[in-house]
């Protein structure tokens, strides 16, 4: 794999560039004379060209290219965009206001987004709806249909989505050793790290203390499944902190799971007043009760997507060690249609 390329003669710069690459998780090469860049200008996937040198580089009329851009410590040099127009620059990044721009360019570069990255959020409308079965047999079923699928488990209070899976003695890390990451991290590297089984990876809790999830880490996983996934599921607790609002406002769309009763109905209506202004598109998914599903849909005010099919002995198969029965079963004719209206085009 190519490696981008920094040009500068400035060690302070340098030495910036190469800890910011570093925080990219990105080897670079460096040339510290215009003529040296020579060699490695058209094959590098970005150039990175210190203020200092740019003048000179642009004397040696070195081809027009995409992805380049001018980084400078000193800000607000007026002559610097005449200097990005030389070199045929796209951009002048001011460090160190632009180090996150230029991380996620670094990255960017050697890692381009390849799928969709699709977020989908899970909330049940009271403790105990049923979301956290929904959240895991909706990532199953796609990952069955051939679509790269990120399950994460965003409630450290539910015992673990990992349970429902069945895989409660899979191998890989935990939010636990997720939680301090912040910045850009690849999806492969997030790939390795966590339990992975077929085309689905799996981010769980583990059954130790609970805690919050930073927004940084909730970003960072989301930022790398938007590069290397088609679908992520997200599965919600009932409070929304930091994290689960950085989920949220990702979401193309987010269930709520609603039991048909007038308690389950009373409480979701508290559930959506909470999600709906850090969501864009709030559903509905009923549970069947005393209720008729469209009663329900109208006093939570918000559009049902359809009856959750109620599943015999599901507790006794989740207690044994089974993921939820999907397939030709009624459940798992149900998800492959939610997927359908859901995902249009995957």
């Amino acid at each position: 794999m190519q490696r981008p390329l920094a040009i500068t003669d400035d060690q302070e710069l340098l030495d910036d560039l190469l800890r910011i690459a570093a925080a990219a998780g990105v080897e670079i090469d460096v040339a510290q004379a215009a003529a040296h860049a020579r060699p490695f200008w058209s094959r590098a996937p970005l150039v990175v060209v210190g203020g200092d040198i740019a003048d000179d580089l642009a004397a040696t009329g070195p081809p027009p290219r995409r992805n380049v851009v001018v980084v400078t410590r000193t800000a607000g040099d007026p002559d610097m965009w005449r200097r990005c127009v030389a070199v045929g620059a796209h951009a002048v990044l001011e460090l160190p206001d632009a180090e996150r721009l230029l991380v996620e360019e670094l990255g960017e570069a050697v890692e381009p987004a390849t799928r969709a990255g699709t977020v989908i959020c899970v909330a049940g409308g009271r403790g105990g709806a049923g979301a956290t079965v929904l959240a895991a047999s909706l990532a199953l079923t796609a990952s069955r249909r051939g679509l790269r699928t990120l399950l994460v488990d965003a409630d450290p209070l539910g015992g673990g989505i990992d349970v429902v899976l069945g895989q409660e003695q899979a191998t890989g890390a935990r939010w636990p050793d997720i939680v301090g990451r912040e910045g850009r991290v690849s999806f492969a590297a997030l790939q390795g790290a966590l339990p992975t089984f077929g085309e689905l990876t799996v981010l769980s809790w583990h059954r130790g203390e609970p805690s919050a999830i930073p927004r940084e880490a909730m970003r960072a996983v989301l930022d790398a499944a938007r590069r290397g996934c088609d679908l992520v599921i997200v599965d919600l607790p009932r409070h929304v902190g930091d994290g689960e609002s950085e989920a949220l406002s990702r979401a193309t769309a987010t269930l709520v799971v609603v039991q048909a009763d007038l308690r389950g109905a009373l409480a979701a209506a508290q559930t959506v007043a909470l999600l709906r202004d850090r969501t864009g598109d709030l559903r509905a998914v009923v549970r069947a009760g005393t209720l008729d599903p469209d009663v329900v849909s109208t006093s939570v005010d918000v559009p049902c997507m359809g009856l959750v099919p109620e599943v015999r002995g599901l507790v006794e198969t989740l207690d044994r060690g089974d993921p939820p029965p999907l397939g030709r079963s009624p459940l798992g004719r149900f998800c492959d249609g939610l997927l359908s209206t859901l995902v249009d085009g995957l």
